[in-house]
């Protein structure tokens, strides 16, 4: 096991190049066995929920080789249509497979995903919407059962914008016979660029960023070069960290539009932003200002991903903030790390209630899921003293090189293995 040893108290300044965005990169490479032909995704992160999903491709006989930060995938000797238990439990993403593998072989077996622990997340969405394109669905002993003759468009309304439930209906739908028109989609950046993907494939998918898509079910899908959209989330992170140590930082590659509710908090804070074309530049001096009240909502809203590391932001900043979490029930399980560290912050339910404290300071504290991670190492670097993160297996999910990028912009953090 590794840890973060942080000395916190320094401005960061520089610039950060962003990786692909994890939740772009994950479905594309569910997608990708929905043809023999072969796949590429390009820079796509050294992340090990990345290694995971390819893993699983492979264990499905799809061929997938890395060369650099491309990945390439050969599912045409893909012959399997079950997925273990050993590799779901460790990757909430997995959960795409049902689609591509109805798509494929019209059955499949997955045992049900995993991820970080913050909260139930059922799938009765997915499988729901699986049901009306014509699958029979199964569940015992732990796994989920799907086969059809075949997959038929269909109307599809959805009670919650799912991402993953929208993605799933997507890669199911895509060579389904007829029109499937699904009713109260997702509207993320990453729906749009796996609808762009796909299309490159040869699918007709349109509607992708508004709350109806139209998919054509087409016979054949071909191969595919494709460059994912950067991290939006990852984006946040250094903005946020930025914030909270002061300094000016410039983060490229992701659209402001796509973060707009993050920036705007930030300029209610005091920092100020500069955007232009994909580049977000901010400046933090002095002691910044809570946020009033934060809620986490389906995009266009607050982004539940980075509920975390704006928590972290609030509980130096001056007054008092209120933190709603709508999405995930647990997702305050980091609030007893930061109390470690000198955080005033009293959690009711899916409340947090942050006040303000002059600084924090250096402890010993445990990573229990990604974004909580995050929300630590932002709070370490501006802590007074050292502060140990330790557990790394998280944010290596879904970060990567942060010790790396972290050190670009002035930070003192050392990944030591324990």
């Amino acid at each position: 096991m590794d840890k973060f040893v942080i000395d916190g108290g320094r401005k960061l300044f520089g610039e950060v190049r962003l990786q692909s965005a994890k939740n772009s990169v994950l479905p594309l490479l569910a997608a990708s066995i929905l043809t023999d032909r072969r796949v590429t995704i390009c820079e796509a992160p050294a992340i090990t929920d990345v290694s995971c999903m390819a893993q699983i491709l492979r264990e499905l006989g799809a061929e997938v080789t890395f060369q650099g930060n491309n990945v390439t995938i050969d599912s045409a000797n893909a012959c399997s249509h079950k997925i273990s238990s050993a590799l779901t439990k460790e990757l909430r993403s997995s959960v795409f497979m049902l689609g591509s593998l109805l798509t494929r072989f019209h059955r499949a077996v997955i045992a049900y995903p995993g991820g970080c622990d913050i909260g139930l997340r059922p799938i009765d969405i997915h499988l729901n919407a699986l049901k009306r394109l014509g699958v029979n669905i199964t569940e015992r002993d732990g796994y989920i059962y799907c086969e059809c003759d075949r997959l038929r468009g269909a109307e599809i309304p959805i009670d919650f914008p799912s991402v993953g439930a929208t993605e799933n209906i997507l890669l199911a739908a895509v060579k389904a016979e007829g029109t499937t028109t699904l009713q109260g989609a997702a509207k993320e950046p990453e729906i749009v660029d796996l609808q762009n993907f796909l299309n490159q494939m040869g699918a007709k998918v349109r509607g992708a960023g508004t709350d109806t898509i139209e998919v054509e079910g087409v016979k054949t899908l071909g191969g595919v070069e494709y460059f994912p959209i950067k991290d939006r989330i990852e984006a946040g992170t250094y903005l946020i960290a930025c914030a909270i140590c002061g300094g000016e930082v410039e983060v490229n590659g992701v659209k402001p539009e796509n973060i707009g509710l993050l920036l705007h908090k930030l300029r209610e804070n005091g920092c100020k932003i500069h955007t232009k074309n994909d580049k977000i530049k901010i400046a933090s001096y002095g002691r910044l200002k809570c946020n009033r009240r934060i809620e986490t909502m389906p995009f266009p809203g607050f982004p539940t991903d980075l509920q975390a590391q704006i928590t972290a932001l609030n509980t130096v900043c001056e007054g008092g903030a209120l933190i709603v979490e709508n999405l995930f029930e647990t997702r305050f399980k980091y609030v007893p790390e930061l109390q470690k560290m000198g955080a005033d912050i009293e959690v009711r339910g899916r409340n947090a209630f942050v006040r303000g404290v002059n600084k924090l300071h250096g402890a010993t504290v445990l990573a229990g899921d990604l974004r909580g991670g995050a929300a630590l190492v932002i709070a370490a670097l501006a802590a007074d003293g050292v502060t140990e993160v330790l557990d790394l297996s998280y944010l290596d999910r879904g970060y990567s090189d942060l010790q790396g990028k972290l050190r670009s912009l002035g930070s003192e953090i050392k990944r030591v293995r324990i």
